[in-house]
């Protein structure tokens, strides 16, 4: 066998170069020493007093409220209140053209006097025949007339008088009151206006204080709101309370009054009424609100700031500051959120040292150095020992 000298000598020329190269950059990697440590800033976890809620859009609807529709057809003579005035049940509101119905409660006591007058004449008939009878001095077929007559008699008597309480009944109709103590809305007729029975609505008498705001829930809080409404406890607890359009603060805390009877099937959702008073009239139904309901995360509570949370598929971790200012990478479990700091209801003890900013650069075992996470290594002293984590 021969040696082709042309092909072999590249062959080790090349090698000694890549060899060359290898030993070159293990002495660069040795020069340089370890990565330098990542500038963070830390935080202590401890707990605190915290006041935290859940917020649901709520809209303000009347606990009592009547729609005044016209009972009887007729012309609007009189309007005797102010569209938004306080009215009292019973006071008179509107009156409907009387003259037909006054004239027919007329003419039906007349024919009830008429069907009086018949009947007392018919019962005397009948008991003059009856004593003929005893004297067997009549025919029985006379008596049994005389009877029959009375007896008809008293029907047209209860007929006319049910004829008359109808008619009166349309009469009363006729005026409209007030059906509860409230406010009247904004008139939908003018005086002088046609109204047909049953279809033309006049106006709305609706009930202010106390009033309600109406919420809907998810399937998961049913159980947490049927609670809440046991509670008996709950409007001093002030567990219930309205932010109000514009970020105002509504100072009179609610309690639960109605859970509806069925989820709906198109949102899933489910309908609370939560009653407020309302002695200034501040809540106005139609208003669209937001209800503050007091959740588990109240009290004293560990917190950490948010920031601090990494979320990976769903779930949350920190990076705790261990021995050598060495992080490792812990899951918790979070609850409220409450002005930039989260409650934290598993995996972290008081006292613990955790990174609370500058964690995007940081990965699992590697060594942090207190101070600015906005300034890279070099410029905080890259090669000085890192600060303790407290």
């Amino acid at each position: 066998m021969t040696w082709n000298s042309k092909r072999v000598w590249p062959m080790f020329v090349s090698s000694a170069l890549l060899l060359a190269s290898c030993g070159s950059k293990d002495e660069e990697a040795q020069q340089q020493g370890p990565p330098p440590a990542v500038p963070v800033a830390v935080y202590k976890v401890q707990s605190e007093d915290v006041v935290s809620t859940d917020t649901y859009p709520g809209t303000v609807v009347p606990l009592n409220e009547v729609q005044l529709l016209a009972e009887v057809t007729g012309f609007l003579t009189n309007i005797y209140v102010q569209d938004g005035q306080r009215v009292t049940k019973g006071q008179k509101l509107y009156t409907i053209d009387r003259t037909r119905y006054a004239a027919a409660a007329n003419e039906a006591q007349a024919q009830l006097d008429v069907a009086k007058t018949n009947y007392d004449r018919a019962v005397q008939d009948a008991q003059r025949y009856e004593r003929l009878d005893k004297l067997d001095a009549v025919a029985k077929q006379q008596v049994d007339i005389a009877q029959a007559s009375r007896a008809n008699a008293a029907s047209q008597v209860e007929a006319a008088r049910a004829n008359l309480r109808s008619v009166n009944l349309d009469l009363n109709h006729a005026t409209i009151t007030a059906p509860l103590t409230g406010t009247i809305g904004i008139s939908q007729v003018k005086l002088g206006a046609l109204v047909t029975q049953g279809q033309t609505l006049i106006n709305t008498v609706s009930a202010e204080d106390p009033i309600a705001v109406d919420v809907n829930i998810g399937e998961a809080d049913i159980t947490r709101f049927l609670e809440l409404q046991r509670n008996t406890n709950a409007r001093q607890d002030s567990l219930f309370t309205l932010q109000l359009p514009g970020n105002q603060e509504y100072a009179m805390p609610g309690k639960i009054v109605t859970v509806d009877r069925a989820v709906d099937p198109q949102t899933g959702t489910l309908r609370v009424r939560v009653q407020f008073p309302n002695p200034k009239k501040l809540l106005k139904a139609g208003m669209n609100v937001s209800v503050r309901v007091r959740n588990q995360d109240n009290g004293n509570q560990l917190v950490i700031p948010t920031k601090a949370l990494v979320e990976q598929l769903g779930e949350f971790y920190v990076y705790v500051v261990g021995d050598s200012n060495k992080v490792a990478q812990q899951k918790v479990a979070t609850g409220a959120k409450i002005q930039g700091k989260t409650v934290v209801r598993g995996g972290l003890k008081q006292g613990q040292t955790i990174v609370s900013d500058g964690v995007q650069n940081l990965r699992q075992g590697a060594v942090v150095q207190v101070g600015d996470p906005s300034q890279p290594a070099a410029a905080q002293g890259q090669g000085q020992p890192a600060a303790s984590g407290k």
